[in-house]
């Protein structure tokens, strides 16, 4: 809640800049919870962990394996399934069913992303033969 210099003033009174009104006095910071249920510091006592970092792209070898490896094993059927989707023009079909199979919005548009380059890719193959 937001403290009124003047006590008595509800804060949309017009009384104050928008400003005033939305700034308080310091960031309030959190004090580490004590094991005890009730009171202002109440809560389990956990350790916090660090920040997971996140991938950086693969090095030229991996990719080469990874790309030899596509290769010889083809595509599951659920990407086969979302070429399909995405040849027929149902882009967004494809993503909600890729969000399905990977659990997240990110992965999916992802996913969705990498089976369009392969239809690229697949498309100028058949123009060069």
């Amino acid at each position: 809640q937001l403290a009124c210099p003047q006590l008595a003033c509800p804060l949309d009174l017009g009384c104050h800049s928008v400003g005033e009104r939305m700034s308080s006095e310091a960031p309030k910071v959190k004090k580490p919870a004590n094991g005890i249920a009730v009171g202002l510091n109440k809560g389990h006592v956990v350790t916090r962990l660090p920040r997971v970092v996140k991938k950086t792209a693969a090095s030229k070898r991996n990719h080469a394996v990874r790309e030899l490896i596509r290769d010889v094993v083809g595509y599951a059927p659920y990407e086969r399934r979302m070429i399909e989707l995405l040849k027929v023009g149902r882009e967004k079909r494809a993503l909600r069913f890729a969000k399905r199979r990977l659990g997240t919005h990110i992965r999916g548009k992802a996913k969705r992303e990498e089976m369009s380059r392969v239809i690229q890719k697949q498309r100028q193959r058949q123009a060069h033969h």
